[in-house]
């Protein structure tokens, strides 16, 4: 049967992006950031997945304001890097996993969870980042990715609880597909930052901090926390972090079996005027 062995929590961050593909991670600037994810690269090539389940915001690329789902998942076989407005990312074609894909869509939408198929999308900064960070600069991306994208863009956007408890309902929906798959669930987004306002280029450390510790051991309770909180204290698109508890929900302790392990954990300010978080989880083999 298919199982959830880690899950793996980032910014997306589209500069860092940018900062690939110009050549630039040498710069001093930048040194710091991807020597955080350095261990990582190392992590994810001991410990491969076949299938990354890839949680990230879309940024008004494959859906306008016009059409906003708030839970929409990849079902098709491929996906374009996007064109956010100066040509696509020179990265690989993600290879999709539709039958995996299917699965959890039928069996999250039985679990009470509304989905939105998307047989045919491309994907933003908000997907290929993170693969950049974890994989560097391949050929072609080393598993399959399913991407599920989640409207923290237009408010309402879902709470924290509804999105904790989706991830438990992912997990039940992976263990019950019949074929022998390592899986990875990927949060993405965050941390503490504003792009527009009189608040521009807020970062707050004790908070993003706090966060993480709570991530890591009392996810529950952290999923309590209501949307004015991450506003007030993280910004407008710290709402981001609400992605994270996804992937935190999917985990094997939160269903009643061991603690994780954290295998990483990497904090640094700031990447553009984002404070970046990164943190790895192993369940229990």
């Amino acid at each position: 049967m298919a199982c959830i062995t880690a899950s793996v929590y980032t910014s997306h961050v589209p500069a860092i992006g940018a900062a690939i593909d110009l050549g630039k991670t040498h710069e001093d600037y930048w040194k710091p950031v991807f020597a955080g994810y350095a261990f990582a690269q190392r992590w994810l090539r001991d410990n491969p997945p076949d299938v990354v389940f890839l949680v990230y915001n879309d940024h008004a690329t494959a859906f306008s304001l016009d059409l906003i789902p708030t839970f929409a998942i990849g079902t098709g076989a491929s996906f374009q890097p996007a064109d956010e407005g100066w040509g696509p990312r020179p990265v690989p074609v993600v290879e999709g996993h539709a039958e995996l894909a299917a699965h959890i869509a039928q069996s999250v939408i039985q679990q009470d969870f509304d989905l939105t198929l998307v047989n045919r999308m491309d994907v933003d900064h908000g997907l290929t980042v993170p693969l950049s960070l974890m994989c560097g600069q391949p050929r072609a991306w080393p598993f399959k990715v399913i991407p599920f994208a989640v409207n923290v863009v237009q408010y309402p956007v879902p709470s924290g609880r509804r999105c904790f408890a989706l991830g438990q309902a992912i997990r039940r929906a992976v263990e019950s597909f019949d074929a022998d798959l390592k899986v990875q669930v990927w949060g993405t987004g965050g941390m503490s930052h504003q792009l527009q306002g009189p608040r521009a280029g807020l970062i707050n450390r004790d908070w993003d901090n706090r966060f993480l510790d709570r991530l890591i051991a009392e996810p529950a309770a952290l999923a309590e926390v209501p949307h004015i909180e991450y506003v007030r204290e993280a910004g407008s698109e710290g709402i981001e972090l609400v992605m994270w508890l996804i992937a935190r929900g999917a985990m094997a302790d939160v269903a009643g079996g061991p603690a994780p392990r954290v295998a990483h954990r990497f904090y640094h300010v700031p990447a553009s005027n984002t404070a970046v978080g990164h943190l790895i989880l192993e369940n229990s083999r």
